[in-house]
């Protein structure tokens, strides 16, 4: 079979595998047609959406749809598809695609609204470039050896969202990313520890190998899921280790304006306070997934407005 209609094929049937409404249209939308689509998106996917919360201004909420809707194809194309070679063929569709959207000839609905948002924040290619690098990574590797590794995995996977986040809203300076950074790193860490159980079900285990070694944990030991004092001292040394990730990245919410603020305290919050509910559960991640209760996430929201109030600044 030619190299072209084996490619072919593999799109095909990996688009096959997502909703039909993500695949390329005949026609391209107009601008107003795509932040549409791109809303929608948005909107039904609401409780992923980590990113365009209902305190930013209206006047950047159609930026952050394109944003989230592009975050959310592209990790549907490496998530949702269920067959790896598939997914690493829609992803570099999906990266041409966007070179295409920052030359002005992409037609996807996701494009069109993003090269409008592109344009008036003056975003580089960078940040969504490098979010599909860690999609990808997703395809091909399940361990992670050091923390450091694991580190370099949360700059493709999760530092892109929060700098992007810093452009919509106006800023691009070297302080406020490492800052962003932090935090971002913070509460993809903090989810990883959350999801230990159901990661493992997928065949992935980020906790870094050489901390196993180090507190005597095997993979055995995740897979029969029972705890153990082992396990117990090796994820009190990894939530530790994230609180820290969180305070450094603190700063970065009396640096920016209230509206971002809010937001940027809301994330802080809900980082720490899915570390607490690790604790809680003394550690035990592999009896069940932790979570926020719903009473804890209405006191985040009304801590983060209360902080607003003072203006802008954390509690």
């Amino acid at each position: 079979m030619p190299v072209e209609t084996a490619q072919a094929t593999l799109l095909e049937r990996g688009w096959a595998a997502l909703p039909a409404e993500y695949r390329m249209p005949a026609e391209k939308p107009s601008l107003e047609e795509a932040r549409a689509w791109c809303k929608r998106l948005t909107e039904t996917h609401y409780e992923n959406f980590h990113v365009a919360s209902w305190f930013l201004p209206e006047r950047l909420r159609m930026h952050f749809h394109s944003i989230y809707a592009y975050c959310r194809l592209a990790d549907d194309l490496g998530d949702e598809v269920g067959n790896a070679e598939q997914s690493l063929a829609l992803l570099d569709l999906w990266g041409r695609e966007l070179e295409a959207c920052y030359r002005g000839e992409t037609r996807h609905p996701v494009f069109v609204a993003l090269a409008d948002t592109i344009r008036a924040c003056e975003i580089p290619m960078e940040p969504f470039a490098d979010l599909l690098v860690a999609f990808k990574q997703d395809q091909v590797k399940t361990r992670f050896e050091t923390i450091e590794e694991l580190l370099r995995y949360s700059r493709y996977s999760a530092n892109p969202v929060g700098r992007l986040v810093l452009y919509v809203c106006g800023y691009r300076d070297a302080e406020r990313f490492a800052l962003s950074d932090y935090t971002c790193t913070g509460l993809q860490l903090a989810n990883i520890w959350q999801d230990v159980k159901v990661d493992w079900q997928k065949d992935r285990v980020y906790l870094p190998q050489e901390n196993m070694r180090r507190f005597g944990v095997t993979e055995e030991m995740i897979a029969k899921g029972v705890m153990t004092p082992e396990f117990r001292e090796l994820m009190r040394h990894e939530v530790e280790y994230t609180r820290e990730l969180f305070r450094k990245g603190t700063p970065l919410i009396k640096m920016v304006d209230r509206e971002l603020a809010i937001d940027l305290d809301l994330f802080t919050r809900g980082g720490m306070e899915t570390l607490r509910a690790i604790e809680e559960q003394d550690f035990d991640v592999l009896r069940e997934r932790p979570s926020i209760r719903k009473g804890r996430k209405v006191k985040l929201v009304l801590s983060a407005l209360r902080s607003k109030m003072l203006g802008g600044r954390s509690a």
